[in-house]
């Protein structure tokens, strides 16, 4: 299974993402960046739903400041983000960053993720 897999069955408008083990930039390179473009030439705005997997191990240095990057260069340009994840740093250092995030963004545990996918497309 990849490490950053594209969730089918979103709109067109909605860059859906899981992670699972350890998350390199080689990854984020490959799967989230040019889904990311794509789905920024085809609307003004769009939306993020990340889920991370019970399995995460973490993140390496080059894919954090990879989503940093791709975060900031298209930064008015978001209208929303869901994050399903049980893993504290990650919703601490969310929760950290809030204040520059144009659009909406809510956090959402694990065993919520059917209500976080309701929220991302309404």
């Amino acid at each position: 299974m990849p490490v950053i897999e594209q969730l089918p069955n979103f709109p067109e408008n909605v860059v859906a993402i899981l992670c699972s083990g350890r998350v390199t930039k080689a990854d984020y390179d490959s799967v989230l960046v040019p889904a990311v473009e794509d789905a920024l030439k085809k609307h003004e705005k769009v939306r993020i739903y990340y889920e991370i997997a019970p399995d995460f191990l973490g993140i390496d240095p080059g894919a954090m400041f990879e989503d940093f990057k791709v975060g900031m260069g298209h930064l008015s340009r978001w209208e929303r983000i869901a994050l399903v994840t049980d893993v504290d740093w990650i919703k601490h250092t969310m929760q950290l960053f809030s204040f520059i995030t144009p659009g909406e963004m809510k956090l959402f545990p694990g065993s919520q993720a059917d209500a976080a996918r309701a929220w991302i497309t309404a």
